[in-house]
C-alpha cells in the first residue's frame, strides 16, 4: 500500500478522480480524454505547488517514506560491482553501517552508508540504520583501507543517530565518533559525503566529515531531530513542526549557511517516485567531483577539508 502524507491528500485526491474518470469512460465507452487531460494538467500543477514549497518538518516525512531509496539501492544501481568488507576486528559486524570496493562509472571506490531496512524483520537486524561503536570502527577501517590503496570514500548518510543504547554508550560511542572526525579529517585521499535520508546528530557526522558534503533535495541533517528538540524545549513531541523550522535542517538552509557544497536534485515529489534517476543524478555528481578532487595532491586535499570546516560557525562582527 503506497504511503501518502497529510501534504499530499491533494495529489491523491486527483489521482483518485483521474483513475474514476478513466473507469467511468472504459466502463460506458464514452469519451473523456478532454476531462481526463483537464485534470492531469490540474494534478501536475497541483505537485509542483505542493512540492517546491514544502516545510521542515515535511522534509524530514518525505526523508523517511518508507520506500525510499537506501544504501544498498544506490549500490545495485550506480556501481558497476560492489565486495563488501565486514567487521571492525574487535567486537562484531555491526549491521547497520555497511561498506566495501565498487567501481562507479570505471573509478574504484570504498562505499560507506548507513542501511535501515525495508520491512521489520531487516530493520531490527539493521538496527534501524543506528550504529553502534563497532560501526564506526569498521567504517574507519574501510576508510584506512582505501587510504591504503589510494582509493577515494564516498559515504551515503541516513540514520536516525548513533544507537544510544547503555551498551554502546560502554563500548566508547562518544570516542568512536569523535575518531572519526578527526581520522577523516587527515584522510589521504577524497571523500564525498551525501546525506540520503536522515541526518541525525553524531550518527550522521560519524561518517560526514568529506571534500564534498552533499545533500539529497528531500533529506535533512542535524544536531538532533525535530520530535527530540521539541521534547527539551517543551516537553512533548507536539511542537515538532515548529522545532524543525526553527533548527534550519533542510539542504537550502545548509547551503545558505555554508554546511554543505550542494543539493543534488531528485525527482519531483522525491527519490522514490524514480529511484533510477535519483540515482544517476547521485553518479553524475560523486564521478564529476572525483575528476576535480584526483587531480590535488594529499596534501592539498588535507588542508582544504580542514580549512573547510574550520570556518563553519565562524561570527565576524
Amino acid at each position: 500500500m503506497e504511503t501518502t502524507f497529510d501534504f499530499e491528500k491533494p495529489i491523491a485526491d486527483l489521482q483518485t478522480q483521474i483513475e474514476k474518470v478513466q473507469q467511468v469512460s472504459e466502463k460506458t465507452k464514452v469519451d473523456m480524454s478532454a476531462t481526463v487531460k483537464e485534470l492531469e494538467e490540474k494534478l501536475a500543477q497541483t505537485k509542483l505547488e505542493v512540492y517546491h514549497n514544502l516545510t521542515g518538518w515535511q522534509k524530514v516525512q518525505m526523508s523517511r517514506h518508507p520506500e525510499r531509496p537506501q544504501t544498498f539501492d544506490y549500490i545495485e544501481m550506480i556501481c558497476d560491482d560492489f565486495v563488501e568488507l565486514h567487521g571492525d576486528r574487535t567486537v562484531r559486524d555491526d549491521k547497520a553501517i555497511v561498506g566495501g570496493f565498487a567501481t562507479i562509472g570505471g573509478e574504484s571506490v570504498m562505499v560507506i552508508g548507513h542501511q535501515k531496512g525495508k520491512n521489520t524483520k531487516e530493520r531490527q537486524y539493521r538496527n534501524f540504520g543506528m550504529a553502534n561503536p563497532e560501526g564506526y570502527r569498521k567504517a574507519l577501517r574501510l576508510m584506512k583501507m582505501a587510504e591504503k590503496f589510494n582509493k577515494p570514500v564516498v559515504t551515503l548518510i541516513d540514520t536516525m543517530g548513533a544507537y544510544p543504547g547503555l551498551e554502546a554508550e560502554e563500548r566508547g560511542q562518544g570516542e568512536a565518533i569523535a575518531r572519526n572526525l578527526l581520522e577523516m579529517s587527515i584522510l589521504k585521499v577524497p571523500i564525498i559525503c551525501i546525506v540520503i535520508g536522515e541526518g541525525a546528530s553524531g550518527g550522521a557526522l560519524g561518517i560526514g566529515i568529506g571534500d564534498r558534503v552533499y545533500m539529497m533535495d528531500n533529506t535533512w541533517y542535524s544536531v538532533i531531530s525535530p520530535e527530540s528538540c521539541s521534547s527539551i524545549l517543551w516537553r512533548t513531541w507536539d511542537y515538532k513542526e515548529k522545532a524543525a523550522e526553527a533548527l534550519k535542517l533542510r539542504a537550502e538552509d545548509m547551503l545558505g549557511n555554508g554546511l554543505i557544497d550542494g543539493i543534488i536534485e531528485e525527482p519531483l515529489g522525491g527519490a522514490h517516485q524514480n529511484p533510477l534517476v535519483a540515482a544517476e543524478n547521485v553518479k553524475s555528481r560523486i564521478l564529476t567531483d572525483l575528476t576535480q578532487l584526483k587531480a590535488k595532491d594529499a596534501e592539498t586535499l588535507v588542508a582544504e577539508r580542514i580549512m573547510k570546516f574550520s570556518k563553519m560557525g565562524v561570527v565576524v562582527e
